[in-house]
């Protein structure tokens, strides 16, 4: 049989070359390099693929058409492989068609050895060889039939397709979920980022992609230690961009515990993220800052919480970033250096600047501040930790002996009610439709209740909130006021409305002990006497406590077991002698602990700053008693009982009926007669006309306070929950 190759007349060289092309070995390694197949003629013609793959379809499921899945010629023949045959990549055919259905993939290896050679050893690689076959292949990013250049804009490799591209698998939540990849919708939040943002938005093409964190072929795990985003790398791989930055966060402390492999030295991704880098200068960010220092700083976190800027941080406001200081304001960004080292923004030569960038003026005495520190700390906060404790004994022991007093009476009151209901329900139905009515309060002493009311309630309103920063309703009422600037503002406005009643009352005391001046003196004589100073000081008409408050009480504990007779009143009682002076005593704790908060550089010239620390304790606590005091026992004594309820309008109308007067306050009552002064109290206004508008003002106060103590009670339980 003739041979088909005089194969004993060709060289030696020339049959080794014909033995390489037919195996293949005769590729070139490098991508630069073209096939041998371009310029000889192939074994299979692109003809005849194309024959079949131009018209090739996917059936699909639910009755739908069959999904085109060919090739387009004219497409190839645009793409960077246009040149190439359909075998130079499928190197598997040589013949014999049609082929089998399955055959393996296009070999890229044959042209692009490095970058397979990379990707081999990458996650996608490693997965595809473990069988996941999910995993980004070549074809993934780049490509089958229509692959481009990358720096070609429509690449889906192009620096600004790269998001989209990888949010192919990486925004696939059921992918993300089946290889447990961790992070989900990873390019999205990329594509919000500073990055992203000015990347795709802004066009920057220096802003890094995917690729310029995590590698292009050689993608490892965050875990493997020559991962670009492994945790002793991040440095390095954002110092790429940032340059400058690298150098001084590894001299900071931060560095210095990561350069001695102590994987708690945090790294840019643990400040800024991966995904959802932000911006240093917005709100956003700062709001978040205290969260990520809290992750390895738990307990200055805790109680950087207790002050004013954490609280306020906490309450997430669109407007803090420039109102409040978060952690890094104080402690530095990438220079965090230990205090006791001169670099540290918070050493003895620097800490004064440090706190002159938000307070101009603060004095050395301002920095004795402590941002930090624990109340119940006894061995490194001594004098906190007494403030404290005294503070939490006033607020349970004031509780705990009006919650029995109040338990006692509303016991006795509904005892009463149900064994006696018919004198009891005449004598109150008597009392609200008396004609007969007295003056009880002056309008003046009405219009300063009024001014007491209203500062009250937007105390609360806008204090509360910061008090019990952790529920929810405090950031609604915030939301609602408009952040912590508004609220601020609101209650230092409150705070004036309350200096500014008190300020009136002095006065009118000052002038009622003017034009009472002669009643100590005594008529005949003209001498100052000691029983009339005794008289006008401890008597019926004053509000200074005396010795028949305490009879009173006695006789008002015996009643309510039953032991005595009803007392009767004079014109005070003995309990509302006690709210009178609890408001000075109020106005005075939290008065000058709220003044050195308000303006702590004037306090801070000639006081510590620790002082800050103790006005904030004294302040919160005492405003705690106050609301509490004031929702519950105080409303009980003027509105829950059951003579009053559900509201005693005496405070709006200033009067009192006769029934009133002979049933509480007999002893008022009779000593006027016996003075012949009942005529001069005798009311002749009108009243009926105001009647309703007062109520409805009462009842929205008193209903503000009712839904403030709700959500007070609220928050104080759900922190002790935790």
């Amino acid at each position: 049989m003739p041979a088909l190759f005089p194969v004993r007349r060709l060289p030696i060289l020339s049959l080794l070359a014909l033995l390489l092309v037919a195996t293949g070995l005769g590729r070139a390694a490098g991508p630069s390099t073209p096939p041998p197949a371009a310029a000889a003629k192939p074994a299979v013609a692109n003809s005849e693929c194309l024959d079949c793959h131009t018209g090739e379809f996917k059936p699909r499921k639910k009755g739908l058409p069959p999904e085109w899945i060919g090739v387009r010629p004219e497409i190839f023949a645009q793409s960077i492989h246009g040149k190439l045959n359909c075998v130079d990549c499928h190197v598997t055919l040589t013949g014999g068609y049609p082929h089998d259905a399955k055959i393996p993939p296009a070999q890229c290896a044959s042209c692009h050895a490095q970058p397979a050679a990379q990707y081999a050893t990458s996650i996608h690689g490693l997965s595809h060889q473990m069988g996941a076959s999910d995993a980004a292949s070549c074809t993934s990013c780049h490509g089958s039939h229509d692959i481009v250049p990358v720096k070609q804009p429509d690449s889906p490799v192009y620096k600004l397709n790269l998001p989209k591209t990888c949010g192919t698998c990486h925004d696939n939540p059921a992918l993300t979920k089946e290889y447990r990849m961790g992070k989900t919708e990873a390019a999205g939040h990329y594509l919000d980022s500073i990055h992203g943002r000015a990347l795709v938005k802004m066009g920057l093409i220096v802003a890094p992609s995917c690729n310029d964190c995590h590698g292009v072929h050689d993608i490892k795990r965050s875990i493997d230690r020559d991962s670009r985003t492994n945790h002793a790398n991040i440095a390095k791989s954002c110092g790429t961009c940032h340059v400058g930055i690298e150098d001084t966060y590894n001299a900071s402390v931060h560095g210095q515990l990561l350069a001695k492999g102590d994987k708690r030295g945090p790294v840019c991704t643990d400040c800024h993220s991966a995904h959802d880098i932000e911006k240093p200068a917005t709100a956003q960010f700062k709001a978040a800052s205290d969260q990520s220092c809290g992750k390895c700083h738990e307990d200055r976190l805790e109680h950087y919480r207790e002050t004013y800027h954490g609280k306020a941080m906490a309450l997430g406001q669109p407007n803090v970033a420039s109102d409040v200081a978060a952690c890094y304001d104080c402690h530095g960004h990438h220079d965090v250096f230990p205090v006791s080292d001169p670099r540290s923004r918070l050493s003895a030569g620097r800490i004064l600047g440090t706190c002159q960038q938000c307070h101009p003026g603060a004095t050395a005495k301002f920095t004795e501040y402590q941002p930090h520190a624990n109340p119940l700390d006894k061995a490194n906060y001594p004098l906190l930790n007494k403030v404290f404790l005294f503070m939490t004994a006033l607020l349970i022991g004031t509780f705990a002996f009006f919650g029995i007093h109040t338990a006692f009476w509303l016991f006795r009151s509904i005892y009463l009610y149900l064994t006696d209901s018919k004198t009891f329900r005449e004598a109150v139905v008597k009392q609200n439709t008396d004609d007969v009515q007295f003056t009880r309060f002056t309008p003046f002493e009405r219009f300063l209740h009024l001014l007491v009311v209203t500062s009250f309630l937007l105390l609360v309103i806008t204090g509360m909130p910061l008090k019990f920063y952790y529920t929810d309703w405090a950031k609604v009422i915030f939301n609602l006021l408009g952040g912590a600037t508004v609220a601020r503002a609101l209650h230092h406005f409150a705070a004036v409305i309350t200096f500014t009643y008190f300020a009136l009352h002095l006065g009118s005391l000052v002038k009622s002990l003017w034009r009472q001046r002669r009643n100590v003196r005594n008529p005949a004589t003209g001498r100052i006497e000691l029983r009339r100073i005794w008289s006008a000081v401890f008597g019926p008409d004053s509000m200074v406590p005396s010795i028949q408050d305490w009879r009173d009480f006695v006789a008002h504990q015996k009643w309510f077991f039953g032991k005595g007779p009803r007392p009767q009143f004079d014109r005070w009682t003995y309990w509302e002698r006690f709210d009178y002076f609890a408001v000075f005593w109020g106005v005075f704790m939290i008065g000058v602990s709220g003044l050195i908060m308000w303006f702590p550089i004037f306090f801070t010239a000639f006081l510590p700053g620790w002082v800050i620390n103790i006005a904030l304790i004294v302040h919160s606590d005492e405003a705690l008693l106050a609301a509490g005091f004031i929702f519950t026992f105080h409303f009980f004594n003027t509105h829950f009982r059951i003579e009053k309820f559900p509201m005693d309008t005496v405070i709006f109308s200033g009067r009192i009926s006769k029934s009133e007067m002979l049933h509480e306050r007999k002893r008022w009552y009779d000593r006027l007669v016996a003075d012949g002064r009942l005529e001069q109290y005798r009311v002749k206004d009108e009243w009926e006309g105001r009647k309703k508008m007062a109520k409805a003002m009462g009842f929205v106060f008193f209903g503000t306070g009712l839904v403030l103590l709700v959500l007070i009670v609220y928050a104080m339980a759900s922190r002790l929950g935790h």
